[in-house]
């Protein structure tokens, strides 16, 4: 079987590593997605243990597709009635990129035409239910090359089942876990976020500490399937569990808003991490640290509108003048959008690398504690 991984663009190399790491084969990645191989068994092992992927899709076909026709007889050449049971709901969804079929409502309704088809043929009827469980289908068409899918996730990978509530913008909990492991966290170093928000990225952190996978505690659309063995989620389950490590661990979130931090407190507790994490009320422009090393991770807010931005500046720069009292042995990693950040943050970055929040492109900036102040040109 051959599966894709679709992940925030900046994150693929991450992806690639996990899934080598479950020992799937095959892995390569290209933009916003990687492939690999594996067997029926992988679909939940990819789902219980994926950090920073979006969802699992099954790879059931690729074809040249330059115009509709083409599209129905590839769609019709799939065998959906080994996959899809005569109830099974089908919906379709996809996108189109550099291809002649740019017309995306058209293609899903070709798609759907073409799977209803065979399915009715391989059914015996001509009005198919649909009041079954769901079986989502999604199609790629990029270059005149069709790949059909079907999603095993359900909902996105980023959807753990810890956090009911944010408060404000959410930072996804697949770009925080990825953010903690670019800061090379694994969980003996003491670990800070100041602006912890709902407290996604030291629960991210946490789950990382432990080795505790992260899709322990949900559900996924497969699980429902015919086709997939029950045993076969058990024993994913079972095996993911066995692989958790048990210890201390020194890892501290604090906001300014104390409803945030109770937030945080109360989705930790949600995750399962409560007994390894601590939330304070605090003020980032205050922050400070004794211990020789450690890793600070943090999403300050980046100030959409032009007040907020002045805002945002002035937080950056009481933030940064608290960074540089740390240690030369911490790390510290900061995501923003915010195009003055370094300025406002009074140094130049070591390090960047660009991500994307959803659809908000950012960079990661990445610092050592103890470095000189540059002069605010601004």
């Amino acid at each position: 079987m051959k599966y894709t991984i679709p992940c925030l663009f900046g994150l693929e190399a991450l992806v690639a590593d996990e899934l080598r790491r479950l020992d799937l084969k095959n892995v390569r990645a290209e933009n916003g997605r990687v492939h690999c191989d594996g067997g029926p068994a992988d679909i939940p092992r990819l789902n219980i243990n994926l950090r920073c992927g979006a969802r699992v899709l099954v790879e059931l076909a690729s074809f040249p597709a330059p115009d509709f026709e083409a599209l129905f007889q590839g769609v019709a050449a799939i065998p959906w009635e080994d996959c899809i049971p005569r109830d099974g709901e089908f919906p379709v969804k996809g996108y189109s990129i550099s291809s002649q079929l740019h017309s995306v409502p058209a293609c899903q309704a070709i798609v759907k035409k073409a799977a209803a088809k065979r399915l009715g043929q391989a059914y015996g009827c001509e009005t198919l239910p649909e009041t079954g469980d769901r079986y989502q289908i999604q199609f790629a068409l990029i270059k005149d090359t069709a790949a059909v899918y079907l999603d095993t996730s359900g909902d996105g990978l980023y959807k753990r089942g810890y956090r009911a509530h944010n408060n404000g913008a959410p930072l996804r909990e697949t770009l925080a876990a990825a953010l903690v492991l670019l800061s090379r966290y694994r969980g003996r170093d003491p670990f800070c976020d100041p602006f912890c928000g709902s407290g996604t990225i030291p629960i991210e952190a946490a789950l990382i500490a432990k080795n505790r996978a992260p899709g322990l505690d949900r559900r996924f659309a497969a699980q429902k399937w015919q086709s997939l063995p029950a045993k076969l989620w058990l024993d994913a389950a079972e095996e993911a569990m066995d692989q958790e490590f048990h210890g201390q661990y020194d890892i501290w979130g604090g906001d300014i808003d104390p409803s945030a931090v109770e937030l945080s407190r109360h989705n930790a507790e949600l995750a399962g991490v409560d007994d390894c994490v601590r939330f304070e009320v605090a003020d980032a422009g205050k922050f400070h640290r004794d211990s020789d090393y450690g890793q600070l991770v943090t999403n300050p807010p980046y100030g959409e509108r032009l007040l907020e931005k002045r805002e945002a500046e002035a937080l950056y720069r009481s933030f940064g003048k608290a960074a540089r009292t740390l240690p030369a042995g911490w790390r510290v990693l900061v995501l923003s959008s915010h195009t003055e950040f370094e300025r406002a943050f009074g140094r130049s970055a070591e390090k960047k690398r660009k991500l994307y929040n959803g659809m908000l492109k950012c960079d990661a900036f990445f610092y050592h504690g103890g470095a000189k102040t540059e002069p605010d040109k601004g």
